[in-house]
């Protein structure tokens, strides 16, 4: 990956809706340059995929929730049924394995106290392995994730 590859990924993070034409531009090539290395960016998997990035709040989820999760044990079977359900459950945004106090890290939008609520007993609760859960609540977004840094 060399600086004209950096620049492409870091305007295709900002607006992955630009055309060919507009990134070819910003990264001084020509536009079938332009193509072949989003092309083989993408079948190197530092493309991932394309979506948009939505506004919470527009969508009603105006309450995030930060869940910490700790197992009955980190045994790979109970773990690996953990994951397995996470899976499930589209309530549950996102989930990260952690390191230090909690065994895992999940992230829920919900609309108000009332839907989190449903969402701990319908989704959460019926986790299997889990022996405690902490609810953090976000009071305010400071920052956003909008990509990662291109080095």
């Amino acid at each position: 990956m060399d600086r004209i590859d950096a620049k492409l990924l870091e305007a295709l993070q900002q607006d992955s809706t630009q055309s060919i034409a507009l990134l070819a531009e910003r990264a001084a090539l020509s536009p079938s340059a332009c193509h072949r290395r989003i092309r083989a960016l993408e079948q190197a998997g530092i493309i991932a995929g394309y979506g948009a990035r939505l506004d919470p709040r527009r969508l009603g989820l105006s309450l995030v929730v930060f869940v910490e999760i700790t197992l009955t044990s980190q045994s790979e079977a109970v773990m690996g049924r953990f994951e397995a359900a996470v899976q499930d459950f589209d309530d549950i945004l996102d989930c990260h394995l952690m390191s230090g106090a909690s065994d895992y890290l999940l992230r829920v939008a919900a609309t108000d106290l009332e839907q989190f609520d449903a969402i701990h007993r319908e989704c959460l609760a019926r986790l299997p392995g889990v022996a405690s859960m902490r609810s953090s609540f976000q009071i305010r977004s400071i920052k956003r994730w909008t990509g990662y840094p291109i080095p």
